[in-house]
């Protein structure tokens, strides 16, 4: 009795909460891989025209105009990025999250789960960012197709093209994923708790909307600084990071460094909310998909 109060005291797992006796790194894997890739999807197609009108606000110089048409473009290539990448992430997010939540005492479950999506993040980053580049000169009107941006990229800027401004990338996901997975799972926690229950899909959903919405206000500057990186192609009009944040504030001004946040925040909010509600609902299917072994009575005494 005593050992299943004790097994009861455990109030951080948000996957399931219920204990698995031992740990199954490549369950854990897999079904976040699937669950991943198909919140990332969903996200990425409802949303593509938002982050376009974000990124075209974000390049634009001075007072230029923004362009309104063509505002799928590049999503299809997009996808081919999204959903290794957000399969990825949560596929190793959720065993490192586990596993961490472990290590560390109760009282530090932030840290656990901040530095488990800062580990899933540098993960993504390696398939996140060319998938970015080429979406984001697509965006621009750079190119009209991946191939086309694939094939001009290797031969203009060469294989690094495809990792142009990933010092700013991860300078901007890696706080933003760490914080906005690290703000979803305490308060998925703090309302459990308070409610005595399992969460449904909608409160999920909510509870993801306010994260994603937080996290995406704080992290613009950063996100104004990695779009400018990304698109500058090989005109190398920035020496990197501290000269692209200094050249900004010199000839718009501190202003400009908040590009685009009206539809940043509006659509990492809704983006937060779809994410994090189908990515709850998939995790919930595919638990209740596991084989369930026979228990073997327990004839031990502790």
């Amino acid at each position: 009795m005593q050992n299943s109060l004790l097994g009861r005291r455990k109030p951080f797992a948000s996957v399931n909460m219920g204990e698995e006796k031992p740990f199954d790194f490549f369950r854990t894997f897999f079904e976040g891989v699937i669950a991943g890739g198909t919140a990332g999807v969903v996200v990425e197609t409802v949303l593509y025209p938002i982050d376009t009108i974000k990124t075209r606000l974000q390049a634009a110089h001075g007072g230029g105009q923004i362009v309104l048409k063509g505002l799928y473009s590049g999503l299809a290539g997009n996808l081919v990025g999204v959903l290794p990448a957000s399969a990825v992430f949560v596929g190793v997010y959720e065993p490192a999250k586990q596993k961490l939540l472990k290590m560390f005492p109760e009282n530090l479950s932030a840290a656990a789960h901040f530095t488990a999506g800062a580990i899933g993040g540098i993960a993504a980053s390696l398939i996140r960012v060319p998938t970015e580049v080429v979406k984001q000169r697509m965006q621009t009107g750079q190119f009209t197709s991946a191939p086309d941006a694939v094939r001009l990229i290797v031969s203009n800027e060469g294989f690094k093209g495809f990792y142009a401004g990933y010092g700013s990338f991860l300078l901007r996901d890696l706080p933003f994923d760490a914080i906005q997975f690290c703000i979803y799972e305490q308060l998925r926690i703090g309302y459990k708790a308070a409610a005595r229950r399992d969460l449904n899909d909608p409160e999920n959903a909510i509870i993801g909307a306010f994260a994603g919405a937080l996290t995406g206000a704080i992290t613009t500057p950063l996100d104004v600084i990695k779009t400018r990186l990304m698109v500058q192609g090989s005109a190398n009009q920035y020496k990197g990071i501290l000269d692209c944040v200094q050249t900004i504030v010199r000839e718009e001004g501190p202003p400009a460094l908040l590009k685009g946040i009206g539809p940043r925040v509006l659509w990492i909010g809704i983006g937060g909310s779809i994410f994090f509600g189908v990515l709850e609902s998939t995790k919930r299917s595919l638990a209740q998909r596991r084989p369930t072994l026979p228990q073997q009575p327990n004839t031990k005494d502790d």
